[in-house]
């Protein structure tokens, strides 16, 4: 039986390399068979069988995403986000259609050109979050808008023409018949890929995706390699960007906006595990396929265009779901400790269940020392620490308002300025606490701008002018919302997924839905009720005002007063540290993302009455802003420290920076591009050093 035993171990162990390559490159197998599923399902619902045409279509219609998704590719194996993808395309695409460029450039110094602006984006990128050690969360995000307001100066609505020739460099056969210019392309990519995984660099992004520290005391040069990893990914947007332009021949200062959803799904179908250190470019490759061709498969099916985000974002969830069925995996741990938790509750073995108090007298006894032998401190000795982050938010505002009377004029003295700016900044007002919850915590909410977009059109559609019909259409508008982050709650708290992916998944989703339900065309318009609350005046103040004072009373109780508010903070300084304080950090996370839907339903139902109807897109200009104000007021980015007075000076000092730029000449592109800057700086002056 031992001779048996042994042999059958050795056997075991012979098989075990192949069973562990199968199960290291399982995403990558997956990706593949998917791809090849889809290609007979479309054979099998055209008429005809696939023509080398076709797939040539099919390598040409796809390359933009594969290659701008494996730039992001490269990033999250080094353990990074990057959100400026799309921005850059849009920037390289308009910059070659833009008539700067020499007459009769050669069409590969037009591609060089391309490569070069994305990886000076990068190098952007790279600087920031490599030498100044700053998230790349925030970095890419500014970088984002930045490039898009710099995007709307050079172009700021479609036209223009791409040189000619370029078309013919990337489009086309390179071997006629056999092997289309778009396949070729990317091989050579790949190839380059695969040398340089190879090398030192390629095995430090794994490196310091799998364990940053670690690989930093092992000798690995994380900034370097960090750095270079942004820079080599800005190359590989911009020759997306190249590309693309080279299929539409001219410019499109918007052409790279859906990409942000879709490079994320084509990495995780891809296999690439987000959160780094896991996956390929090759498996990518296949994931941006996969995701083009469930598209066109949609429309082949007479399936509505609008459809499009919902099948992407639901595709990356999906994705992200199927890395969490494992017996390791974060949804199977939090079920067995869900399991665990009813056990002990029916059995009564909780320690709030049995946890007993100290007699009054014993308490009493205990204080009395503590009055005789520490003298209370003053209030400015007990806020010290709040007072030092949320005192510069003022200041600037005050400077600003000093700026706009020598600009402008009539602002010190009149009512009326400050009554619009109250009026312009309750959406802030109200978006900074969700927002700002959330950051506490350590996450970011991305499906900000859907979530105001599709409550408004709700809210629009339903009342459609009817004062009564508010009764029952603003409960539905915020419960809409706090549904819509109970759902995102429960994919980062249940699959432990990063709050990115989970609300960027969920902002394409509720896009589709609101496309869907308004046709694309909203209709409805608000109340005169709700119209007056935030347009007329009674004895000077618009009413908004009042309840915007009413608001922030609430914010700073809730945040500073409530056992959900310390729970807030204690998740924010350390999940692990404060489950073994005995706080519920799962329904603490839950709770900030359904308080931050709440909060985007409240600003729609405010934009609303404000533009008296709501339309497709009205919360694209809020994400940023309600980011900055949290941000301006001192909060820490990484979570853990803020206070909601000073998110209310920094929404007063955006306002105002808002109020005074619109009094001006200058193009509104330029108020994302010093959007982006401030929260740059800001970030800059207020993160935690060494």
């Amino acid at each position: 039986m031992t001779t048996v035993a042994l042999e059958s171990r050795k056997q075991g162990d012979r098989r075990m390399p192949g069973v562990r390559g199968l199960q290291r490159h399982s995403g990558l197998l997956i990706a593949v068979a998917a791809f090849v599923a889809l290609l007979i399902a479309i054979t099998s619902i055209g008429a005809v069988q696939l023509s080398y045409y076709d797939l040539s279509s099919i390598a040409t219609t796809g390359a933009t995403l594969a290659l701008a998704a494996l730039g992001q590719t490269v990033v999250i194996l080094s353990g990074g986000f990057d959100l400026s993808a799309g921005a850059v395309v849009s920037l390289v695409n308009v910059a070659l259609a833009s008539g700067h460029l020499p007459p009769g450039a050669p069409p590969m110094v037009v591609l060089l050109l391309g490569v070069s602006m994305g990886m000076a984006a990068g190098a952007f990128n790279g600087f920031f979050i490599s030498v100044l050690r700053m998230q790349p969360i925030v970095v890419t995000l500014s970088t984002m808008f930045i490039l898009q307001g710099i995007t709307l100066l050079v172009m700021d609505k479609p036209g223009g023409a791409v040189p000619a020739g370029l078309a013919d460099l990337l489009l086309g056969d390179a071997v006629p018949g056999l092997l289309p210019r778009p396949v070729l392309l990317l091989a050579v990519v790949l190839m380059l890929w695969i040398w340089l995984r190879r090398t030192r660099f390629g095995t430090a992004v794994y490196a310091i995706g799998s364990d940053f520290h670690a690989a930093h005391a092992a000798g690995v040069p994380t900034r370097r390699v960090q750095f270079l990893v942004y820079v080599i990914a800005g190359g590989l947007y911009g020759l997306s960007g190249v590309f693309i332009s080279a299929q539409t021949g001219s410019g499109d200062p918007l052409i790279g906006a859906p990409m942000l959803l879709q490079v994320f799904a084509a990495v995780v179908v891809g296999g690439t595990l987000l959160g780094g250190g896991r996956g390929g470019l090759l498996g990518t490759v296949f994931g941006a396929y996969v995701l083009m061709m469930v598209v066109n498969i949609l429309l082949v099916l007479n399936v509505s265009a609008y459809f499009s985000t919902i099948a992407e974002g639901g595709i990356l969830m999906l994705a992200v779901l199927a890395g969490s069925l494992g017996p390791k995996a974060p949804l199977a741990r939090n079920l067995r400790q869900l399991r665990l938790w009813l056990h002990a509750r029916s059995a009564g073995l909780l320690i709030s269940q049995r946890l007993t108090t100290l007699p009054a007298v014993r308490l009493a006894t205990l204080d009395k020392p503590r009055k005789t032998l520490q003298p209370q401190a003053s209030f400015l000795q007990r806020h010290a620490e709040t007072l030092r982050f949320t005192v510069p938010s003022y200041v600037g505002f005050v400077l600003i308002v000093l700026v706009t009377q020598v600009v402008l004029g009539h602002s010190l003295t009149n009512w009326g300025y400050y009554n619009a700016l109250l009026v312009l900044g309750s959406c802030l007002v109200v978006l900074a606490l969700g927002q700002g919850a959330v950051i506490l915590t350590g996450g970011l909410d991305l499906s900000l701008p859907w979530t105001i977009a599709l409550t408004g059109i709700l809210l629009a559609g339903t009342v459609k002018g009817s004062d009564s019909a508010l009764v029952y259409a603003l409960p539905m508008a915020i419960g809409i919302g706090a549904f819509i982050g109970l759902l995102n709650g429960a994919g980062v708290v249940m699959l432990g997924v990063s709050p990115i992916v989970v609300t960027l998944a969920m902002n394409g989703i509720l896009q589709g839905v609101a496309l869907i339900y308004s046709n694309g065309t909203p209709d409805g318009f608000a109340s005169p009720l709700l119209r007056s609350f935030m347009t007329e005046r009674v004895l000077g103040v618009t009413p908004v005002v009042l309840f915007m004072l009413l608001f922030a009373g609430g914010a700073v109780l809730l945040l500073g007063r409530t056992r959900f508010g310390r729970s807030v903070y204690a998740v924010g300084n350390g999940q692990r540290a404060a489950q073994l304080s005995g706080v519920r950090v799962g329904p603490t996370l839950i709770g900030v993302y359904i308080l931050s839907g709440i909060c985007s339903a409240i600003a729609a139902v405010l934009l609303t009455g404000l533009s008296g109807q709501a339309s497709l897109g009205m919360g694209d200009d809020y994400l940023l802003p309600s980011i900055a104000v949290v941000l301006i007021g001192g909060t820490l980015i990484v979570g853990g420290r803020g206070h909601y007075m000073g998110m209310l000076g920094g929404v007063l000092l955006l306002t105002a920076l808002q109020t005074l730029l619109s009094g001006t000449t200058l193009p509104y592109a330029s108020r994302a591009i010093l959007f982006g800057l401030v929260v740059l700086v800001v970030v800059i002056g207020l993160r935690e050093r060494g």
